[in-house]
């Protein structure tokens, strides 16, 4: 698998991330419907081009799943054991429809677990911009992640 091992994991390291999505219409209704949330402001063009964005905003829990899952490949692909939380998740800017996301991940912490001695805890820092490089996501994710098979 390509994730990252806890032994490949330092403190520093930025990954940026290859893969990019440009983020459709229909991304956004499906996941605004998949996850029954009603907001005006991603699937009521009408009420959206009253607001003050003018057009429809991106549901920002796609945008952070998103954000996530293009990280996936580098960082955790077939060595996570579990995802133990997220913190100071922000949407300093919003996402439209057409705008292309790009992520960079930064390791901020790393540890070996207490109680498992085949694993550890990595904190992550998770980045994503559109396509003018305006930052429209981010969020500390506290992952747990296999060490090297001996």
């Amino acid at each position: 698998m390509a994730g990252l091992y806890l032994e490949d994991c330092r403190p520093g390291l930025v990954i940026r991330h290859q893969l990019r999505k440009s983020v459709t219409e229909s991304d956004n209704m499906l996941f605004s419907a998949m996850t029954l949330n009603p907001q005006p402001l991603h699937i009521d063009f009408d009420f959206a081009a009253k607001s003050e964005w003018g057009k429809p905003l991106v549901n920002s829990l796609f945008t952070l799943g998103l954000m996530i899952g293009i990280s996936v490949h580098d960082t955790t692909l077939g060595t996570l054991v579990g995802n133990l939380g997220m913190t100071e998740t922000v949407f300093p800017h919003p996402l439209f429809h057409g705008d292309t996301v790009r992520v960079e991940t930064e390791i901020k912490t790393v540890r070996e677990s207490r109680s498992r001695p085949d694993r550890g805890i990595v904190e992550m820092e998770h980045r994503a911009y559109n396509q003018n490089d305006v930052l429209v996501a981010r969020c500390l994710r506290q992952t747990m992640l296999l060490k090297r098979p001996a």
